[in-house]
């Protein structure tokens, strides 16, 4: 039986190893094409993949196995959950990766794209332009096609002509600037607030008028300190919690 063949990974040893091999085995888990393999390599050729030790890659599996993404099976092997529920709880601890895994695993409908100028607060993040690319896309649950979160991303123009929209269908922007366009990124800013659901947002996430929505602003930096890219987005409040830990050491 062929195996699932995860995405690679540049390693930080500032961070928790095992932590940053579980978010990278998450994203691609959750951004895998349907006809992918759901048979996870064995611990032994995952741990090679990575360049961690089996115990590393074994606690990283804990930690997906925890989540409901995978399941484990004496002797015949680690294999994918096909029903897994999307949407789930978020730890986020300062890896690129662990953003991406926050953003992948859902059905996604590109709504629009197009252009806009730039101005009010996009001028703070990208001052030496004009416009922006901008793309604006709606994720429902795979499973029960309920919607989840819609996004707006604000992209600078050089990127934005060597992003595919077919990659965007498959895989969040983070993922695609970094592995798919190439950029290198030094670091992304996080902010969640609660706000309310207006017209637009209540229609798109079928919720109330004025229910509870997280809204989350992640601004993605290469390493000059340029902003890349500007993603806005909205989140039932009923489908997503975010956990920011720190590392003290």
């Amino acid at each position: 039986m062929t195996a699932f063949a995860p995405d690679s990974i540049v390693l930080n040893r500032k961070l928790p190893l095992w932590y940053q091999v579980s978010q990278s085995l998450r994203a691609s888990i959750l951004g895998r094409t349907p006809e992918a393999p759901l048979r996870l390599p064995t611990e032994e050729q995952l741990a090679g993949h990575y360049g961690v030790s089996v115990l590393t890659m074994r606690q990283a599996l804990k930690e997906l196995e925890d989540e409901g993404l995978i399941t484990r099976h004496r002797r015949r092997g680690t294999f994918i959950e096909p029903s897994a529920r999307r949407g789930s709880p978020v730890r986020l601890l300062g890896s690129v990766d662990a953003i991406v895994a926050q953003q992948s695993g859902m059905s996604t409908e590109l709504l629009a794209h197009g252009t806009a100028p730039v101005s009010g607060e996009l001028a703070e993040h990208f001052p030496d332009l004009a416009e922006v690319a901008t793309y604006h896309r709606l994720r429902s649950d795979d499973k029960t096609g309920e919607p989840t979160n819609h996004a707006h991303n604000f992209v600078r123009p050089e990127l934005a002509e060597r992003v595919d929209l077919d990659d965007l269908a498959r895989w969040p922007m983070t993922k695609v600037l970094r592995d798919v366009v190439g950029v290198r990124i030094s670091r992304i800013t996080d902010t969640v607030e609660a706000t309310l659901a207006d017209p637009e947002t209540a229609r798109l996430l079928e919720v109330p008028l004025l229910s509870p929505i997280l809204h989350y602003t992640g601004i993605t930096y290469d390493t000059d300190g340029r902003a890349l890219d500007v993603a806005r987005i909205h989140y039932r409040g009923d489908r997503f919690s975010f956990t920011v830990t720190l590392d003290a050491t």
